[in-house]
């Protein structure tokens, strides 16, 4: 990111803490085991040299980094006066359910927080108009809720008038809360606490970045990446079975990412059946010199059979839809359906039969349960969300960096998208793998 200052990076506090953490006898226990590292250190956003070298060896509170995440030995609110509050919104993603009961049983049982009400279908459930009762949760309640997909809070899309929002916390007594949300569930927090603060109202607000297309910035790997590229290496698979067992077959995988390809670019790694990899970050031509449907030609007479793995959110210069969503978010059109015709016509004209598979497993991917790596992740967030919260902390989100749980900003979060660099080692992998052509990345791609 051009010009990021470590002022950008610095995470808002209700105020000081002055409260003993019920945990603080086994960190002042971590603290002479492990000396000189913990939660008052910071984590670096660089991760080479030559980024630091124009600051000096005294100039530390000029570099950008990020507080690192984790229990604090004294912390804001008292937890016999706390009352947690959580909401998921958007789109399903594997390991919703996860984080709802690691939040419950992490605030329950370290921090003796027994008040714990979950929200109703999104932002809605915090707007009395629509009479969504709140949900109390317990950790007998929540024990068995990771085995199953989706959310037992359900979800919506869509804002809520905040003042609404904020004097509905302040009426049920809620002064933490936790959304679990992709960037506009998150922008909608961060106008939420800045309403709270601006009418007075103290309100811990910890986001959880939930986003299936890992498209969160300063977040190296949402929850329910890993399992949506692991279950979409089965519909490759099945594509590729399906090219194979026809004479010129093709078959066609669309997969999640409306702005980024990272689980199409993950999912053919992982599986190295593909021949096409079509993400948003890389626009391809669709006819000419150096083409898909050329390379296809030539793919076709060579090998007889092709894979080709789309993001929802490439192509749509040749296929995009009016209009927009509840949640702002620009319409698709379905550039898997728009290739198979496509490609359909042109071998048709050509007079070169072929057998075009079209697979879309979305909705699969979304609504199944978590991986174990996700699991684990998805806990391991929920925890340091809770500390976050009771140490006061606001208007972030838990990020990993670097390998290590920080607290993020959440307008540095929302501030632009994760995207594939056109010209980093993953993209480059990609093409390695497949061998497509090298085609010139997007307009609007961001480059980090």
């Amino acid at each position: 990111m051009p010009n990021l200052h470590a002022e950008y990076l610095k995470v808002q506090t209700l105020g000081p803490c002055r409260f003993d953490s019920p945990i603080s006898d086994w960190l002042v226990k971590r603290a002479a085991f492990k000396p000189g590292i913990g939660v008052h250190d910071r984590m670096l956003y660089h991760d080479h040299l030559s980024a630091l070298t124009e600051y000096t060896v005294m100039d530390h509170e000029r570099v950008p980094s990020f507080e690192i995440a984790g229990p604090r030995a004294k912390i804001f609110w008292d937890p016999s006066k706390v009352k947690a509050g959580i909401v998921t919104c958007g789109g399903l993603c594997p390991g919703l359910n996860d984080v709802i009961r690691g939040l419950v049983n992490v605030l329950y049982h370290r921090y003796n927080v027994t008040d714990i009400c979950g929200f109703r279908y999104g932002y809605e459930g915090m707007n009395p108009e629509y009479g969504h009762k709140p949900l109390q949760l317990t950790p007998h309640m929540v024990k068995d809720i990771h085995h199953d997909g989706g959310t037992i809070l359900g979800s919506s899309r869509g804002p809520q008038d905040t003042e609404i929002m904020v004097n509905y916390l302040v009426e049920q007594g809620v002064n933490v809360l936790f959304a679990i949300g992709g960037d506009g569930t998150q922008r909608g927090a961060l106008e939420l606490s800045e309403t709270a603060r601006e009418m007075g109202k103290p309100i811990s607000v910890i986001g959880i970045p939930k986003t299936i297309d890992n498209d969160v910035r300063f977040v190296e790997q949402s929850f329910g990446f890993q399992t949506a590229f692991t279950q979409a290496v089965d519909a490759i698979k099945a594509a590729h079975t399906e090219a194979r067992s026809a004479q010129n077959g093709i078959g066609i995988v669309k997969l999640m990412g409306r702005h980024s390809g990272f689980i199409a670019a993950y999912a053919a790694l992982a599986v190295n059946d593909a021949n096409y990899v079509l993400i948003p970050e890389v626009d391809f031509p669709l006819e000419g010199e150096n083409s898909l449907l050329e390379s296809l030609e030539k793919r076709l007479k060579h090998r007889d059979h092709a894979v080709i793995v789309v993001a929802e959110g490439a192509g749509q210069q040749y296929c995009a839809e009016d209009g927009a969503d509840k949640s702002g978010n620009k319409r698709l059109g379905d550039p898997g359906l728009f290739l198979k015709d496509k490609i359909t016509d042109h071998f048709k004209s050509q007079g070169v039969p072929i057998t075009v598979k079209y697979i879309d497993p979305s909705y699969m991917i979304r609504g199944c349960p978590a991986t174990p790596h996700d699991s684990v992740l998805c806990f391991r967030l929920a925890a340091y969300a809770v500390h976050a919260a009771m140490a006061g902390r606001t208007e972030m989100v838990i990020g990993k960096w670097h390998g290590k749980f920080v607290h993020v900003p959440t307008k540095a979060a929302v501030s632009q998208r994760q995207q594939v660099n056109p010209f980093g080692d993953l993209w480059l992998s990609v093409q390695e793998a497949t061998g497509q052509p090298r085609w010139e990345p997007a307009q609007d791609c961001i480059l980090h």
